[in-house]
């Protein structure tokens, strides 16, 4: 079984999250950027689900560390703020790919697919 690790503070949105995924994937939960990094290096999950707006150390800056070690983990930022930018510069901190909250299902089960297989 594939293993994510989700990165988010929020704790409705971190169990939308495990209730969309916990019977397909096995899940890790990081609650802040720093954490997120740990848990990376120590488990290195095969996808990872980056909130952006985080405690201790935001989605891109955790993002850029990550890339830094695991070059070709597929990481998928998750905003709520649909900001005009706000997905070039998740994808320029390091991101794969960029979804908006609250997260569509279907697209988040069809871009798992796609970096998962």
């Amino acid at each position: 079984m594939k293993t994510i690790l989700i990165v988010e503070d929020i704790d409705l949105n971190i169990d939308l999250l495990i209730q969309i995924l916990e019977d397909d994937y096995s899940l890790l939960v990081a609650k802040d950027g720093a954490q997120g990094l740990a848990l990376t290096t120590q488990r290195q999950p095969d996808l990872v689900l980056m909130d952006i707006s985080l405690p201790i150390m935001d989605g891109y800056e955790a993002t850029r560390h990550i890339r830094k070690t695991f070059p070709s983990l597929p990481i998928i930022g998750l905003s709520a703020h649909a900001m005009s930018g706000d997905s070039e510069k998740a994808l320029a901190a390091g991101c794969t790919d960029y979804l908006t909250k609250p997260v569509d299902e279907d697209l988040l089960l069809a871009k798992l697919k796609q970096y998962l297989g």
